[in-house]
């Protein structure tokens, strides 16, 4: 979840808790039961319009990972809508291993990158599982973010999603996992949304659950499977703003 919490406070610093309606971006997840590699090695690198630095950990005796991410295209359409593409280069201890090849469209000019290692608050210094994000630093924008596994140089991109916040109010996903220090052989997500109530008490919202994914890894892919109804919550309950966040 260090990915969630990285934009909520950059977002939550800049914002103010009376600019609340109409934000609440609508969160896509994959159904697909069955993840390919995306890693390429022998595709001829294109040159880069634009190189961004990700630096995941520099924890002691952890080893060194970063990210350098390559815009590598970027149009415009006929509603000047941009769609970019990126390669990921991922090191460790300044060796390139592999890449990744992502395409982002609605592009905000002036979006950031960020990154961390681990699945969850709970995973170990030298965690298989990388954790990026991208967007822009402000109220109310939807972020792109992309779970990956890198393990023995062979690259996977285990599930992607999209996030927003503004002033403590947006929608996410969060990871859940009972492996503790090690990484996990199974864990699952959901996508977690909390919204302004339809009573007007600035105060109090609805907190929904939706979209819960189980992965497991068979051999060294992992698999997912949707357990819930798709874009269908599964729970919710009112809260006030105070509670919601003093549990998270």
């Amino acid at each position: 979840m260090r990915i969630q919490y990285l934009f909520i406070l950059l977002i939550l610093a800049s914002c103010q808790k009376e600019q609340k309606k109409n934000l609440i971006a609508d969160a896509s997840s994959s159904e697909t039961t069955k993840i390919s590699a995306i890693a390429n090695k022998t595709v001829t690198e294109e040159k880069a319009l634009r190189t961004d630095t990700i630096f995941l950990s520099n924890e002691k005796n952890a080893e060194f990972t970063h990210i350098l991410a390559n815009l590598t295209e970027l149009k415009a359409d006929k509603d000047s809508i941009l769609t970019s593409k990126f390669r990921l280069d991922f090191y460790q201890n300044k060796t390139k291993v592999t890449s990744s090849r992502i395409t982002i469209t609605n592009y905000e000019k002036g979006s950031e990158w960020g990154g961390s290692s681990g699945l969850t608050n709970a995973s170990g210094k030298n965690s298989s599982f990388i954790q990026i994000g991208f967007g822009y630093p402000a109220c109310g924008y939807t972020h792109e973010n992309y779970l990956y596994y890198l393990k023995n140089q062979n690259l996977q991109l285990v599930h992607q999603w999209q996030s927003m916040s503004d002033s403590g109010w947006g929608t996410w996903t969060e990871f859940v996992s009972d492996a503790s220090g090690n990484d996990p052989e199974s864990f699952y997500c959901k996508t977690v949304s909390f919204e302004p109530g339809d009573d007007d008490n600035e105060d109090s919202g609805i907190v929904t659950y939706s979209d819960s994914i189980s992965f497991s890894l068979k051999g060294n892919r992992w698999k997912k499977k949707l357990l819930s109804a798709k874009d269908k919550p599964y729970f919710e309950k009112k809260m006030s703003f105070n509670e919601f966040h003093n549990q998270q």
